[in-house]
């Protein structure tokens, strides 16, 4: 403990010191035992605050490596088109197409069965009989609740049979319509009806549409669908027919891959690089006022560059494809990468499977650059950053249990000094008033007065 000099003037002056100020004199030179864990400490959440971000920026750079090394990324995406829209449209091409062009020909679009009854003057017209919808008989009378067309019309949609019910009213009456709710030769429809109307007499049914299959060659064989969207001519892909108005007619159905996506992902892929080596190189120096970066020489941060930079020249070659200059990537004397889309797109079109390849066979560069980002991320347990990140977990919290400790031995030695110096005050402060008990008996024993003003 520190030597502190008190200042009460006189002895006898009874002024004192104050007890507060002393105190805290007292422990200044203790309290400085926690400056270097402090600035300890300020350190420490400064790297943390640039390993947090460093770390959030692998993780995005690993999420944009993803979607050019997955199986099912941007490279497994197909787009497609028809060379005539009127008669064909494209509606999906799956990961599971493959590129190529494909020559359809429509005979026949599928149609949906359907029937209608005959026109009756009035809908609130009460009917009997039954009618016999595929297998189904619905006796109309009043226990059943259904004599009118609009009852008897939600009766077989209560029945859940495969048909739409409904009343279509025109000029000429009401009919029931009857609608298959399987679509092509399948779901043709089978009516028998015994209906008749109070008013209206015998009521029958006509077929509006038969029930027949799409019709059509793809590739040059003969292939038939129940429904106008046909998803299993060409493995992947599904397309919608829109007309038969055309027959012989040759539509051009072409699967590609798409390159637009994949350019947009390698676009990310490079700027979410470039963001990490941005990161490390803002830390090689000083900040603007001089003073040195949080990670300024710190081994993980040597440790995460060394990686993604011999990550850029290593992996196997993919036949034609065997260094990322090929795919259009450049280094920058900064460590930054640059894309030329151009080149990217010659090799895209030019050697589709050997850069895929080059992303995604097994010690590719793709697969080699993603062992590097989970070996220096924040993957535990053995990422780069997370390790750094536990490293400085672990110094925290001892450096915050020294400081807890030492602030409670100086909260201990606070009160017992304020109790010490605050007796030690009261016996200063009292002296004057001693000095003058003893003069008062000094001069009744005496008979001489001490105090001449007294």
């Amino acid at each position: 403990m520190g030597t502190v000099g008190l200042s009460f003037g006189s002895a006898s002056s009874g002024q004192g010191f104050d007890v507060a100020t002393t105190v805290t004199q007292i422990q200044a030179s203790e309290q400085a035992i926690e400056t270097p864990w402090q600035n300890q400490l300020t350190a420490l959440t400064a790297q943390d605050t640039v390993f947090s971000s460093l770390g959030s920026d692998l993780s995005t750079l690993t999420t944009s490596l993803q979607a050019l090394t997955d199986f099912d990324g941007v490279f497994s995406e197909k787009q497609g088109s028809s060379s005539d829209t009127n008669l064909l449209s494209l509606t999906a091409a799956s990961t599971t197409a493959v590129a190529g062009s494909h020559t359809v020909v429509i005979s026949s679009l599928a149609q949906t069965s359907s029937d209608v009854s005959s026109a009756i003057s009035d809908p609130n017209d009460t009917l009997s009989g039954s009618l016999t919808i595929q297998g189904q008989t619905f006796n109309v009378d009043s226990a059943d609740n259904d004599t009118t067309l609009a009852s008897l019309s939600s009766a077989i949609n209560a029945a859940d049979i495969g048909v739409q019910a409904s009343v279509i009213t025109d000029s000429s009456g009401s009919r029931l319509s009857i609608v298959s709710g399987t679509s092509g030769a399948a779901g043709q429809l089978s009516i028998t009806s015994s209906l008749s109307g109070a008013s209206s007499g015998n009521i029958t049914f006509q077929t509006g549409q038969t029930g027949q299959d799409a019709s059509l060659t793809v590739d040059g064989v003969s292939i038939t669908s129940p429904s106008n969207t046909v998803s299993d001519a060409i493995p992947g892909v599904t397309f919608q027919l829109l007309s038969s108005s055309s027959p012989g007619t040759q539509v051009q159905v072409q699967i590609t891959n798409d390159t637009t996506d994949i350019g947009t992902a390698m676009s990310s892929f490079v700027s979410a690089y470039n963001a990490v080596i941005t990161d490390i190189n803002t830390q090689e120096g000083n900040d603007s006022s001089g003073n040195p970066e949080p990670l300024l020489g710190n081994p993980t941060l040597a440790l995460i560059q060394n990686q993604l930079t011999q990550s850029l020249f290593t992996g196997s070659a993919s036949g034609a494809i065997s260094n990322i200059t090929q795919l259009g990537i450049s280094i920058n004397n900064d460590g930054t990468l640059t894309l030329n889309p151009d080149t990217l797109n010659s090799a895209l079109n030019s050697n589709f499977s050997d850069v895929t390849g080059f992303l995604q066979n097994s010690g590719s560069f793709g697969q080699t650059l993603s062992t590097a980002l989970n070996n220096v991320g924040t993957q535990a347990p053995d990422g780069a950053v997370y390790l750094a990140e536990q490293q400085n977990s672990t110094q925290e919290t001892a450096l915050n249990a020294d400081i807890t400790n030492e602030n409670s031995l100086l909260a201990s030695q606070k009160t017992q000094l304020t109790d010490e110096l605050n007796t030690a005050n009261q016996i200063l402060q009292s002296i004057p008033s001693q000095l003058n008990e003893i003069n008062e008996i000094y001069s009744a024993t005496t008979g001489f007065n001490e105090n001449p003003q007294g």
